[in-house]
């Protein structure tokens, strides 16, 4: 099913009339986008974190509450509708234990958040000649399962 027939089928059934605001995947590989989306499946992972930077550089808006979003495989197959419930804006070394519980990647421990973030919004950020600090602002945005 493609994500407009997807998305169609998510508004007769919940008789909301709202757009969504982006289809995405998480990551930048298959492999670990396809698991993550897995992850949001079954509840394990309701949070995801990007680089402000990268909001500011491609000029898009940042989340907001009441967001709607779709979450996809690496291939763009829809899986689930998500609504943001929550957006913080927060520097990278001061991301709280509780964000990285949410995010439920790993162990869920705040030392595997930093240690996989770090290396993803490295190469992130590189692609537009950036460089990570742990200064910089991290958007972190929880969400909750709508449809699937």
């Amino acid at each position: 099913m493609g994500i407009n027939e997807f998305w169609e089928e998510y508004k007769k059934k919940s008789c909301n009339d709202k757009e969504y605001k982006e289809a995405y995947y998480f990551c930048d590989n298959e492999k670990d986008a396809d698991e993550l989306a897995e992850l949001v499946l079954i509840g394990q992972k309701r949070g995801t974190a990007s680089s402000y930077l990268c909001y500011e550089e491609e000029g898009e808006e940042i989340p907001k509450v009441g967001d709607l979003n779709i979450i996809t495989d690496f291939k763009g197959n829809p899986k689930c509708v998500v609504e943001t419930v929550n957006v913080d804006i927060i520097k990278f070394k001061d991301v709280p234990l509780e964000f990285a519980k949410r995010e439920g990647e790993g162990d869920s421990s705040l030392e595997y958040w930093k240690e996989g973030h770090r290396g993803f919004f490295t190469r992130d950020l590189e692609s537009m000649g950036k460089e990570f600090t742990e200064d910089m602002l991290v958007v972190c945005e929880s969400f909750e399962v709508v449809y699937k």
